[in-house]
């Protein structure tokens, strides 16, 4: 047996680590982190379950958490930005990518006819509120100077800020950030208006003959602004399993896009900055899906994959923060943390609700000041509603990522309940409890939050697992088998 002095080890992690390999039970401590997948911010939970036969009254099986190496039981975080955990967010652009393949090509209840309904990918864009430095380029794909005279690399952090900060529209950016859902909803009305009108029909008349369905994702772009990438397709009255009248095609959908989106019109008043008249942007791109197995580059499981892919993005894609700014002290929304989530002074008040000057924050300044503007704003008593406090941290943006109609495809809740009745079956099978039906069986559960993360030993451990398993995925991407 080798015996190691742990007091020559200098890094409190490897000390933990060991302590953890060391363990008695470790093989079921390391079992608990290998089924997490890799999860970075697991949530701890203490209490116990028993499961029943309320049929004779049997205990089938009687599970407590402090019979765990660590005290408690783990469950993943199922965060969906990549920036917070990169295992469950991966977990979720797989829902996202099957929801919106579902809805393209057939599956998850929706048949496959719906492949032959008119579908387009539609990407909508924020207006300018002021030039920035960019990457322009010449038809033939050449890359032209910039406004500033400079040809910057893809990688410059120049690129989406200002080139004069001092004349840029921050207040109407962080409001069509903080407007961009009520854009959206409006776009969605004037859509469904502009169809019934090139169909020639009321729109009661269109209504009772074909549905709008959609699925769409909203992005950051490096200016800090969002848009939106959105699947839109048309069915018949009944949803997916019905086609729509053979008039309404893909050349009127798209069509109808173009003028729906400029109507679009969102009036903002305020005695601080004006009136505004909030809009989508110039640059909106069209184009029709074709479907799998084509030559064509937009292909059901091209958007699908393209679609998840920006999912799982936040606002930590433009240099902006991934979690919300939080004072301890006063209960409002206004602290700076740091990397490693341990709070700062608080930034928006002084603790009596008075706003003071925001400090400099590891963040480009162009974003630092749509933070300061989002504080600024809130201040006003007409923009209390849109919570720019709390949003500050999303650049003022406070709607949904991942959103579609009803009718579109399958849900992200009936795969995740899917899941969890698989999940079920192999721990009822790991666990050799015998077969009952699902109806007789009564779980009886008691659990408190004990907090969030690992052990220093244990994240280890969980890095491991996550580089593994990226490692696996990467070989069967390039071929492997």
């Amino acid at each position: 047996m080798v015996t190691l002095d742990l007091r020559h080890v200098a890094s409190p992690a490897v000390r933990d680590l060991l302590h953890l390999v060391n363990h008695p039970d470790f093989d079921r401590a390391q079992q608990q982190i290998e089924h997490l997948g890799g999860c970075t911010e697991p949530v701890r939970l203490t209490g116990q379950s028993t499961t029943i036969d309320t049929t004779t009254g049997e205990v089938l099986r009687a599970y407590t958490a402090s019979g765990e190496p660590t005290g408690s039981l783990l469950t993943a975080c199922g965060n969906r930005r990549a920036s917070r955990c990169p295992a469950c967010s991966r977990l979720y652009a797989a829902d996202t990518y099957h929801l919106i393949r579902a809805g393209l090509s057939g599956g998850k209840t929706v048949p496959d006819t719906v492949r032959t309904h008119p579908r387009v990918f539609a990407t909508l864009t924020a207006p300018s509120f002021g030039p920035v430095h960019n990457r322009p380029t010449t038809p033939s794909g050449n890359i032209r100077p910039c406004r500033c005279r400079k040809l910057h690399e893809p990688t410059d952090a120049l690129i989406g800020t200002p080139l004069n900060p001092a004349t840029y529209d921050y207040a109407g950016a962080v409001l069509f950030n903080a407007h961009a859902s009520a854009l959206w909803a409006r776009f969605t009305t004037y859509l469904r208006r502009e169809i019934a009108a090139r169909l020639g029909m009321t729109q009661k008349a269109a209504h009772a003959v074909l549905r709008v369905s959609f699925a769409k994702v909203a992005e950051y772009q490096k200016r800090g602004l969002v848009h939106f990438h959105a699947v839109i397709r048309l069915d018949g009255p009944d949803g997916s399993i019905t086609p729509p009248p053979s008039s309404a095609t893909v050349a009127v959908l798209m069509d109808a896009i173009r003028a729906a989106a400029l109507r679009v019109r969102v009036a903002v008043v305020s005695d601080a900055i004006g009136e505004r008249e909030l809009s989508w942007g110039q640059q909106l791109d069209v184009r029709e899906i074709a479907a799998f197995g084509t030559d064509a580059e937009l292909t059901d499981q091209a958007v699908a994959a393209y679609v998840a892919k920006y999912a799982t993005k936040s606002a930590d894609s433009s240099g902006a923060l991934d979690r919300a700014l939080f004072c301890r002290s006063c209960q409002g929304r206004g602290a700076t943390f740091l990397p490693h989530g341990t709070p700062l002074p608080c930034t928006a008040c002084d603790g009596t609700g008075q706003a003071r000057p925001l400090p400099r924050l590891g963040m480009a300044r162009h974003v630092r000041q749509m933070i300061r503007t989002c504080w600024e704003l809130g201040k006003l008593p007409e923009f209390a509603a849109l919570k720019l406090w709390k949003w500050a941290h999303m650049l003022g943006f406070r709607g949904h990522f991942s959103t579609k109609s009803r009718s579109y495809s399958t849900t992200l809740g009936a795969l995740r309940a899917a899941r969890r009745t698989w999940r079920t079956e192999q721990a009822r099978t790991h666990a050799g409890l015998p077969e009952h039906d699902l109806d007789t069986t009564l779980v009886v559960g008691h659990w408190a939050y004990l907090g969030t993360g690992y052990s220093p030993g244990a994240a280890l451990l969980a890095a491991a697992v996550w580089h593994r398993r990226e490692l696996a995925r990467q070989f069967i991407a390039e071929g492997g088998c």
